[in-house]
């Protein structure tokens, strides 16, 4: 289940997000080398802004929107310091409004916060729905069970029991999802990893289609 705003404010204050890693998530890029993100696109959960920072500066209409003010500032300063124009809102995940407005939403590394631990990411799912075009794609990245690793991390069943009526699920396959060990990084010791280094854990990558609203 998500945390509160305040959760994820602190963690992004005291510079401690692990999935902050200075740069977007090399899947994310490959995506759109094979031009699987096109029109209008969501950033869901941006974050620190990374892949709203890489879209923007390759020209795409974009919009990166996260729970956390604290996110969202940090967002913005971050495409300053990149000098990209790049366009982000505090927003609810749960709550992304009523219209379908996107042809494509990003979502790296939120949908599993919602799906973990036997968690039901149905109402986030619904959400999307609401927003995403007829015809349009959601692109999930979301932390994977197949191996060791830290974060909350999800099985194959998760994902595909989650895009059900209403959705194509076109792909779901094994990917990479990069992290830097930070001090909220508990299993970091019985993991082996070292403070401040940065590792690619085990993922899923999953594209759905919407086919009706």
């Amino acid at each position: 289940m998500n945390q509160p705003a305040e959760f994820w404010n602190s963690v992004y204050d005291n510079g401690s997000a692990p999935w902050v890693i200075g740069e977007p998530q090399p899947a994310i890029v490959e995506l759109t080398a094979q031009g699987l993100v096109r029109g209008a696109v969501l950033d869901v959960g941006c974050g620190a802004g990374e892949h709203t920072i890489h879209l923007a500066g390759l020209g795409y209409d974009v919009l990166g929107v996260d729970l956390s003010p604290s996110a969202v500032a940090y967002a913005r300063s971050n495409a300053e310091e990149h000098g990209v124009a790049a366009r982000f809102e505090v927003a609810d995940a749960l709550d992304l409004g009523p219209e379908p407005l996107y042809d494509t939403i990003i979502d790296s590394a939120l949908f599993h916060v919602f799906a973990h631990d036997n968690g039901d990411p149905s109402e986030y799912v619904r959400s999307l729905g609401r927003v995403c075009k007829p015809g349009g794609l959601v692109h999930v990245l979301a932390l994977s069970t197949a191996e060791p690793g830290f974060g909350p991390r999800i099985d194959r069943a998760a994902i595909s029991d989650a895009f059900g009526e209403g959705w194509v699920l076109e792909e779901l396959q094994p990917a990479r999802y990069r992290g830097r060990v930070t001090e909220v990084v508990i299993e970091a010791e019985q993991l082996g990893l070292a403070p401040g280094s940065v590792v690619d854990e085990a993922a899923w990558l999953a594209r759905a289609r919407r086919v009706r609203g």
